[in-house]
């Protein structure tokens, strides 16, 4: 098989994770999910008491945290579980702060590099496309209105049973493409080969099969080249 890495970026709630985990299972990837990584770190900073706006007191962290991304979703935060807890809000409005930090960044930057080189890959983020792997053959930039990607979130929020509001919800999508279009180290935006992808008014099926199709169409001409 073809050995292929897949980069998708966009801002929050654009879907990229449950895209990029059902197009791992269908095309047997494995998938890493950068955003859970960023969102364990900050759930640890908040059990410390540690103000994740206070840049320096997170760095210090860094280096006493151990991520680990198992099979069916499962993020593990120092021997614990917290795949459940990475998805509160308290968590959601805290996390741009804490991906915008260039010491932390460049810690599970690595981290993600060193999981990539094995196999297939895909893997989802802010800056997979311009920074983490530069040179993915595959880079998809996945959009969606505000509205939509509050709604979005709002519904997932709800069926996992954590109580929000969808005002909460859009008021913090807002706040977080700002944060992460503004972070001075590796910002979210589109890096200039890749492929956008409106899915505002798309479902998840018929995203997953758009990115399919650019992956198929990239194998093969990576297979006629060879």
């Amino acid at each position: 098989m073809t050995k292929i890495a897949v980069a998708i970026d966009g801002p929050a709630a654009a879907g990229k994770s449950t895209v990029a985990k059902k197009v791992a299972e269908i095309k047997g990837y494995t998938y890493i999910d950068t955003g859970a990584m960023y969102r364990a770190f900050t759930w640890y900073c908040l059990e410390k008491g540690i103000d994740c706006q206070d840049e320096a007191a997170c760095v210090a962290l860094i280096t006493k945290v151990n991520i680990e991304l198992k099979p069916n979703h499962v993020v593990i935060c120092n021997g614990k579980d917290v795949s459940r807890e990475i998805r509160e809000p308290r968590v959601s409005s805290q996390v741009s702060y804490i991906a915008s930090y260039k010491d932390i960044r460049l810690a599970l930057v690595e981290l993600q590099r060193k999981m990539a080189d094995t196999d297939s890959v895909i893997m989802d983020g802010r800056d997979i496309g311009t920074y983490v792997l530069p040179n993915a053959d595959v880079k998809i930039f996945q959009i969606a209105s505000v509205e939509t990607r509050a709604v979005r979130r709002y519904e997932e929020n709800i069926s996992k049973g954590i109580q929000c509001t969808l005002e909460e919800i859009d008021a913090d999508v807002r706040k977080r493409d700002y944060i992460d279009s503004h972070r001075e180290f590796a910002p979210l935006k589109a890096a200039p080969d890749s492929v956008l992808l409106d899915t505002s008014y798309m479902t998840v099926d018929e995203v997953v099969q758009n990115v399919i199709d650019i992956i198929d169409a990239k194998i093969e001409e990576k297979e006629k080249r060879a």
